[in-house]
């Protein structure tokens, strides 16, 4: 299984060793998915080799690909193939004609190298062996043991020939001959005395596991009854003796050990002793042998590393493995307690008796995720023997933890203008649990048409480019989901401030167009306000602090004006002269202070000094020329406090009576004035399209044919009577 898909997924398999007998076939079915299929390439014959043992790889289509890998055991299992046979075609074997009935006369073995039933053999006398026969000699059909069955009469004959055969499943059988010869006894056999130095019950001896090597049984006398002939003695049987002559005595020998023996390896032996003298007469001592069993077997785990596994948050006393060790030892020897090893934490437990591992408490992952620590396997010999092995325990994660964000809030500032998908900022988000279950999944609650999020790094990015003048914050709410079954959630705040750059120049709000003109009568003070430059920026901070300056002046006298650079209010500065009488053209540069470049715009200031407007078509005649106006850049500081031209002081009576005789003339000028402009504000329709507003550049000379030009919509025909503080002023007001 691979978890990834496509050609990330698994894409081939291979036998890591073929042995020269198998191959794969890998079929891939209409889902994509691929099956390997073992092929045999060759014979397999079991009593050659019963099993084949490899490594098959799986191999993905990825870069770099990855690998993954499983032992492969291939068991080979038994056919009827093989039928019995047998070693010798022929034994011979002699009785003696004074033989007790059941001694064994002979025995004859075929092997089958099949197994289980297949190599079953059972033996039988062919037809052709007499019945006499049959019924002296008897064969055991399971064993092939031949014993003498009946004794032996003089009548008897001295020669049986015994056809055996060795009958297997499937199979013809196989033959073997036993040729038995009876030798008929004149004299007296040869006589065994035997004289046990070990402990011997019952015709049993009984020795310790592990005894020293070349450790005595027992002495063993041969005597001959007829005293004439010589007598040898040997001893026949398997297992770890000997049988020695014991000089300096004739006719004595001694049994004793070879090497040590093992009670788990084999517990009972049984002996023979046998002695024949030089007419051919045998005799038979049996030697039973039993082993006693030492604790010289430690139990033995089945597992050394038992890596086991449990979810968290499980049930109290929840059940994790049952140990089980084995002891070869028999008895209490054998038997087998079980303890924890100093290592383990005090809330596992574990069954002396049983072997049950059980964990008393609910485990968490978050705090601890592997255990490991040793148990032991006690057994009851004296002294007791012990073995050791280790439990790994890995806690399995569940979803039992939201996910966590690294702070409630969170919030970014950024530079207004910032481009579409750019990186605002990283929402920093965990998850204690592991897997699937510790994969989180980030999204935009609420202005998710504004906002997203990258889900791999957390990043959150503007799908738009973001303008601080139509928006200055947004609130979102950002959700973390992840990946488990249920899924759970939190959410986290985002503030996002945008920070201002200088993107929006000084927008002039008054005058409103370049055409605009102010009547400006000669009777003006020095230092009394003419009219002002009002300008507004959408921007914030020193982005928006305005400054005003006159960078260019057309007219007879124009440096006669001044302009505030914080208020951009323009005041007269000198009395006006009587060569001071027409348009005054003022080109004022308002400038923001915005970092790293300033923005300004332009406006025509234009002030029309007379005693009265008696040509209003002569003006917008003067106004539609184009000036030349050479531009003097001029840095505005609004930081110095705008200073005004000191006005010499004049008696109080002269004054008094100027403003008296300026007052009534006004009144009644204006009177005039309003009656004027209301029987003209029909004419003035046709004329709309003519007065342009007019963007002026600050460098160069001011080309009015080519700027871009939008019709006047203001009328100057209301009255403000909060601005009337004097005369003068409320002319201006009421003019423009």
């Amino acid at each position: 299984m691979d978890p990834d898909i496509g050609t990330n997924g698994v894409q081939t398999y291979r036998l890591l060793d073929y042995h020269r007998m198998f191959t794969l076939d890998v079929e891939e079915n209409e889902n994509g998915e691929r099956t390997p299929y073992l092929i045999v390439m060759g014979l397999l014959d079991r009593e050659t080799q019963d099993q084949y043992v490899s490594i098959i790889i799986a191999e993905d289509g990825g870069s770099p690909p990855l690998l993954g890998s499983a032992t492969l055991t291939i068991g080979i299992t038994d056919i009827n193939d093989n039928c019995p046979l047998f070693a010798d075609s022929q034994i011979n074997v002699t009785v003696f004609g004074n033989a007790t009935v059941g001694t064994p006369v002979a025995a004859v073995q075929a092997v089958d190298r099949d197994l289980g039933t297949n190599a079953q053999i059972t033996y039988s006398y062919s037809q052709k062996v007499p019945q006499a026969s049959k019924d002296l000699f008897h064969l055991d059909e399971t064993t092939g043991v031949i014993k003498l069955f009946s004794k032996i009469g003089g009548s008897v004959l001295q020669t049986h020939r015994l056809t055996i055969l060795a009958n297997g499943p499937g199979c013809i059988p196989a033959v073997t001959t036993a040729l038995v010869t009876i030798i008929k006894v004149i004299f007296r056999p040869p006589e065994i005395v035997p004289r046990y130095i070990a402990n011997e019950v019952d015709g049993i001896v009984y020795l310790k596991e592990l005894e020293p090597i070349n450790t005595p049984i027992a002495f063993f006398t041969i005597r001959d009854p007829e005293g004439k002939y010589k007598v040898n003695c040997y001893l026949d049987g398997e297992g770890p003796f000997r049988l020695s002559p014991y000089k300096p005595y004739s006719n004595e020998y001694l049994l004793e050990t070879t090497k040590l023996m093992d009670y788990e390896l084999q517990q009972f032996y049984e002996i023979a002793v046998v002695a024949w003298n030089s007419e051919g007469f045998h005799v038979k001592k049996i030697i039973k042998v039993q082993l006693l069993d030492d604790n010289d077997n430690a139990p033995i785990f089945l597992q050394p590393l038992l890596e086991l596994t449990i979810e968290e948050n499980n049930a109290p006393n929840a059940f994790l493995t049952k140990l089980y060790a084995t002891d070869a030892d028999s008895g209490e020897r054998g038997q087998v307690s079980y303890f924890l090893g100093p290592d383990a934490p005090s809330y596992f437990s574990l069954d002396s008796v049983t072997g049950i591992l059980t964990v008393s408490t609910q485990l968490d992952r978050e705090e601890k995720e592997k255990y490991r620590y040793t148990v032991r396997a006690v057994d009851s010999g004296k002294p007791p023997r012990e073995s050791v092995a280790t439990v790994a325990l890995t806690v399995l994660d569940k979803n039992d933890n939201s996910p966590r964000f690294i702070n409630k809030d969170f919030s970014f500032f950024v530079p207004e203008n910032f481009p579409g998908y750019g990186e605002i900022g990283v929402i920093s988000v965990t998850d204690a649990d592991a897997g699937r279950n510790g994969w989180v999944a980030l999204s935009v609650v609420n202005q998710s048409d504004i906002f997203v999020i990258d889900t791999g790094k957390g990043m959150l990015r503007a799908k738009v480019s973001l303008d601080r003048e139509q928006q200055s914050s947004y609130t979102l709410w950002v959700e973390a989901v992840d990946g488990g079954e249920p899924a759970l959630s939190s959410t986290a705040k985002i503030t996002i401030l945008l920070l201002d750059i200088n993107d929006n120049p000084p927008l002039v709000l008054f005058p409103q167009s370049n055409m605009s003109y102010l009547l400006v009568l000669p009777s003006t003070l020095p230092g009394s306000p003419v009219t002002e430059v009002y300008a507004v920026d959408k921007d914030t901070g020193m982005n928006a602090v305005i400054a005003y300056s006159i960078i260019g002046r057309r007219g007879p006298r124009p440096e006669s004006f001044r302009i505030d650079p914080k208020t951009g209010n323009i005041t007269l500065e000198e009395a006006l002269l009587q060569t001071d009488y027409g348009l005054h053209r003022l080109l004022v540069k308002v400038s923001d202070h915005g970092y790293p470049e300033p923005l300004h715009s332009t406006v025509m200031v234009n002030l029309f000094v007379n005693d009265t407007v008696s040509n209003e078509s002569y003006i917008e005649s003067l106004l539609r020329k184009e000036p030349e106006i050479n531009i003097e850049e001029k840095e505005p500081q609004i930081s110095i406090e705008p200073t005004h031209r000191k006005v010499e002081s004049v008696s109080c009576v002269p004054t008094l009576v100027a403003l008296s005789v300026i007052s009534l003339g006004s009144i009644t000028l204006v009177t005039g004035m309003g009656i004027y402009i209301c029987l003209r504000r029909g004419k003035k329709h046709h004329r709309e399209d003519e007065n342009l507003e007019v963007q002026i550049p600050l460098k160069g000379k001011i080309d009015l044919h080519m700027r871009e030009r939008k019709p006047i919509a203001q009328k100057y025909c209301e009255m403000d009577i909060s601005y009337v503080n004097s005369p003068q002023m409320w002319m201006k007001k009421y003019f423009l």
